[in-house]
């Protein structure tokens, strides 16, 4: 009988495991910062001792430790105590969360670009057991983070981690790592190859990590673009300083964490692109009689306290420049909100601001399955003239349309619960996009897929901004009743191949208890 073969542990789940062996100690919505900081040590560790052994190779082994050295490659330079080889040689000392701070405290000191990024006298309050913090330790040091540089190691354990404790933590507070599916499709229809990207919930940096890949990708200069974000969570906060630092990508996060709403770090700003991932439906958000003045709702109403959405629509749409292009994430409510958020809705329709919406599929979070939305506004949607990385490009008037597209067919299966889109959807759904937008007529309109509404039309369905009103379906009754017959048919199947299963272990188990062996 063949073997069963026992797949590997990814680095995600060995990292949960070592940190599970901590509880007790430490909940376990603060392994991800418990673990995050030692991989920041070990990236840092691995990328200094590389660039130190290129020094040597290239015959300046005097200047081995001068820090101008490590700067111009963009790899912090460590002392002594504060490399990963000194580090895992003391793993087993009873003072190893000690010197775990005082290397993360000495590489902040000397590396301008990490001030405020790291924690403080962290490890050594938490109280660790030394052999569980060394087994955790054991398994950090497995990680090549030199393997794969384009890989985003920091988001990666960030949304595993918090995707695990999503019930506890998650969804209570609304944080939501971002896909890089879902950042990658916002870069590829917003194009944001020069000028000034924020992001007023950064979270991670993730956004601004996937964004400047995209940069690479499409051979853009990374030096055309200035990075603006705001976080409200300290925790968070560094970890996204420590994340874009690490890849040398200059930003300006504000003077500290801080609430968007009520302490506004960027007042002045006039952003080219916008990228953001807002928490779905924040309630709450400020009191009545607060915020009511604000310049970012003038010529709007002023947001509805019980929903954030219309509060986050609005922030943004006050930091676009003249030509400036929004994507973000929103529940579905968002479309469809009576009251104060339908005015808003309508007057931003009214002024052309809105330019697609795009529904997509469900399961794409870890740490929620709600169905979300893709928004872009546009502050210039009128027929002109641009320079889209070097190329002219010539785009139709749009100012009275929307294009709406549905992506719910789309995706592929990703870890067996979660859905991902695909390159391939991606690149159609961005070619779709930019076809719709540009002058020719190779734009049509696809049933189940997408349309091009007019601000007519649109106000014909008070101002709904729902695709499925607009997106022609065809026979959606007889479709409804073929996808729930398929759907009973695969669990009868799934039933039968079980029921098959079972059979072979009993018939198995008699055979055995006969003496033969299958």
């Amino acid at each position: 009988m063949a073997k069963k073969i026992i797949q590997p542990k990814s680095m995600e789940e060995a990292l949960w495991e070592a940190c599970n062996k901590l509880r007790g100690s430490i909940e376990s919505s603060e392994y991800k910062h418990v673990v995050l900081s030692l991989i920041f040590l070990k990236y840092a560790g691995d990328h200094f001792e590389k660039r130190r052994r290129e020094i040597v190779a290239e015959g300046h082994e005097a200047f081995a430790d001068n820090v101008a050295f490590y700067a111009a490659k963009n790899v912090f330079y460590l002392a002594p105590e504060s490399r990963w080889d000194y580090i895992m040689e003391n793993a087993k000392q009873p003072d190893i969360a000690l010197k775990i701070d005082k290397a993360l405290s000495e590489v902040e000191r000397q590396n301008k670009p990490l001030k405020g990024a790291l924690p403080s006298n962290y490890y050594a309050n938490l109280g660790l057991d030394t052999s569980k913090l060394a087994s955790l330790l054991d398994e950090v040091n497995k990680i090549d983070t030199l393997k794969d540089e384009e890989n985003d190691l920091i988001g990666r354990v960030y949304e595993y981690f918090l995707g695990k404790f999503a019930l506890a933590e998650g969804k209570g507070k609304g944080e939501f790592y971002t896909p890089k599916c879902i950042v990658n499709l916002i870069a590829e229809m917003i194009e944001p190859y020069e000028g000034k990207i924020y992001d007023p919930c950064c979270g991670s940096g993730g956004m601004f990590v996937q964004s400047l890949k995209f940069i690479s990708a499409h051979h853009g200069n990374r030096k055309n673009i200035s990075i603006y974000g705001q976080e409200y969570t300290k925790t968070t906060y560094k970890l996204a300083k420590m994340n874009l630092a690490i890849r040398g990508i200059a930003s300006n996060l504000g003077e500290s964490e801080a609430d968007t709403f009520r302490n506004d770090q960027h007042k002045n700003l006039k952003a080219d692109y916008i990228m953001a991932n807002p928490p779905f439906n924040q309630k709450a958000w400020r009191e009545e009689s607060e915020l009511t003045n604000d310049p970012r709702w003038a010529g709007f109403d002023v947001p509805p306290t019980s929903n954030a959405n219309y509060g986050w629509i609005l922030n943004m749409v006050s930091k676009l420049s003249c030509d400036g292009v929004a994507g973000f994430i929103l529940a579905n409510g968002a479309l469809s909100a009576d009251g104060t958020e339908y005015a808003i809705r309508k007057k931003m329709l009214e002024r052309g601001l809105v330019e697609a919406i795009l529904i997509l599929p469900r399961n794409l979070f870890y740490t929620t399955d709600i169905s979300v939305t893709l928004w872009i506004l546009n502050n210039n949607k009128k027929a002109r003239v641009a320079n889209r990385n070097g190329e002219e490009v010539h785009y139709r008037d749009r100012e009275k349309e929307v294009l709406f597209m549905d992506l719910r067919q789309m995706g592929s299966p990703y870890e067996k619960k979660y859905v991902q889109l695909t390159a391939d959807d991606i690149a159609r759904v961005a070619h779709t996009y930019h076809d719709w937008q540009r002058a020719g007529d190779s734009y049509g309109d696809i049933p189940e897929y997408c349309y091009s509404a007019t601000f007519d039309e649109i106000a014909e369905k008070n101002f709904s901004l729902v695709p499925s009103k607009y997106i022609e379906f065809v026979n959606r009754d007889e479709q409804i009743d073929f996808d729930s017959k398929m759907k009973q048919l695969q669990s009868e199947m799934r039933d039968l191949l079980a029921e098959e299963e079972k059979s072979k272990a009993e018939l198995k188990a008699l055979f055995e208890k006969l003496g033969y062996k299958i």
